[in-house]
């Protein structure tokens, strides 16, 4: 539909999988699944819950009827009793025992756990396929010297295959804190109204331990061994917070990767994938934007301002709870997902297909290499028996005016010459191009990336092959 607003995350950025995992089938399926779960464990412990409540449950479990639950729900302003109606309408010999003891938050605050769960292990499994492509992308330059920059400002260098490393060591980063959290997730169990489980506590007689027995059965039949030790109404927010955190963790490297990428198509050195039927410009024919780039930064801009959302959300818990936070979680927790999930599949798009031009990498090594040579070259000539002091001069007056000449004249950078047609630097003239090759002025680069990457990448690669060869679609 054109004549109402569509969510862009929906309709151009996300990927079909996590949309689905935040949908309302998804999230009404669960609750269905919960109620069964809890109706099941009820039986078993001795409530007198009959098989065919549960068959019953069971047939209409994936067979919501939404025209009821939403007429329902415009009756009663309240959608977690407008589903219980709606699900006793169709599994009409269960109505008296579906949400029996529980409160709203049984399963809204479960299911919300478990899609979290679920689109934390989606990022993971897209994070690794980033990881696969930059591996690959690393060891394949890893000896191709190239510029390193500080303060952006041409520094010593490095190799374009180091540089993906350190992209690469962002999001190891990433994903270990990411596996820290998914280890660590656990359902807000089964507690009632303020967390006290007082109305289940009724239901089985003030029988402690049934009551911890049914918390723990419908954790394992929802597939979790562990659930909150203590909560309000409510799991924690912080959980919440700490969600939020790892995925601006991972938003925060996409940025730095996407940044860098820009800045490289600004040199002609690197650029993103440009297709043949692709336009750069309305209005310039012959540019080629660096659209995914950009489009990477801007939805990561909007991961990275959702934590302190959360923040807000975890600081203002009153108490047991207060609603504030239902209106808020809804667009936050699925959002952010959302727009992750696209600068993931952008980041598996982009990094799969990036161009390398090694002619301008050179050009732009050379015009700056004879700078960072002079260390070298002045070592080299007082070994041969030169003055260190005289020398040292000598190499700055040369060094200054060849500097004028780049920056004032726009001239190339003559240094070399002048220190070829130095006699004071005779001892190196023969050599001094062997000097300058810029393999020489790599240090380890090479080793370190082939050491980092089978030290710590390849055994996250090798735990989570499968997800490895993910692809990703972009739409547009």
């Amino acid at each position: 539909m054109k004549d109402i607003y569509e969510n862009p995350l929906i309709t151009r950025y996300a990927g079909r999988e996590m949309a689905e995992n935040f949908s309302d089938d998804n999230r009404f399926r669960l609750w269905r699944k919960l109620w069964i779960a809890l109706a099941e464990s009820e039986k078993e412990l001795g409530l007198p819950i009959t098989d065919k409540q549960i068959s019953e449950m069971k047939k209409y479990a994936d067979d919501i009827n939404y025209d009821v639950a939403d007429a329902r729900e415009r009756e009663v302003r309240h959608d977690v009793m407008a589903h219980v109606y709606a699900f006793g309408m169709q599994a009409k010999s269960a109505m008296p025992i579906i949400h029996l003891g529980a409160t709203s938050c049984y399963v809204t605050d479960n299911a919300e756990i478990i899609t979290i769960y679920r689109a934390l292990q989606i990022v993971r499994d897209k994070l690794v396929a980033v990881m696969q492509r930059l591996k690959t992308f690393a060891l394949k330059y890893k000896d191709m010297p190239t510029l390193g920059f500080t303060h952006l400002q041409p520094a010593q260098l490095t190799t374009v295959g180091k540089r993906a490393a350190l992209w690469l060591q962002d999001l190891k980063m990433d994903y270990e804190n990411l596996e820290h959290i998914l280890s660590t997730v656990r359902l807000r169990g089964v507690k009632g109204t303020t967390g006290t489980q007082a109305s289940f506590m009724s239901l089985f007689d003030n029988d402690g331990e049934k009551v911890r027995a049914l918390e723990k059965a419908v954790a394992n039949k929802l597939g979790f061994d562990g659930v909150y030790g203590v909560t309000g109404q409510t799991y924690p927010r912080k959980f919440d917070y700490n969600v939020m955190s790892v995925l601006s963790q991972i938003a925060q490297s996409a940025y730095k990767f996407a940044n860098d990428l820009r800045i490289l198509q600004n040199m002609k050195e690197m650029e993103e994938p440009f297709e043949k039927s692709q336009i750069g410009s309305s209005a310039m024919a012959y540019k080629r934007n660096p659209m995914r780039s950009e489009r990477i930064c801007g939805l990561a801009r909007f991961v990275l301002s959702l934590p302190v959302n959360e923040a807000v959300t975890a600081s203002t818990q009153w108490f047991e709870r207060t609603l504030d936070d239902s209106a808020n979680k809804r667009i936050t927790i699925a959002q952010g997902f959302l727009a992750l999930d696209g600068v993931l599949n952008l980041y598996i798009n982009i990094s799969e297909n990036m161009v390398v031009y090694p002619k301008t990498i050179l050009k732009h090594i050379m015009a700056e290499l004879p700078f960072m040579a002079t260390e070298v070259i002045l070592m080299e000539c007082v070994k041969a028996g030169g003055d260190r002091q005289q020398l040292h001069e000598l190499i700055r007056e040369h060094s200054m005016e060849s500097a004028r000449r780049v920056k004032q004249d726009g001239q190339e950078n003559d240094l070399i010459e002048r220190i070829k047609s130095d006699s004071h630097f005779a001892a190196i003239h023969s050599s001094i191009d062997g000097i300058l090759d810029p393999v020489n002025f790599i240090g380890r680069a090479p080793q370190q990336t082939e050491e980092f990457i089978r030290d710590e990448i390849d055994p996250v690669l090798e735990k989570h092959a499968s997800a490895a060869a993910i692809s990703a679609e972009i739409k547009v």
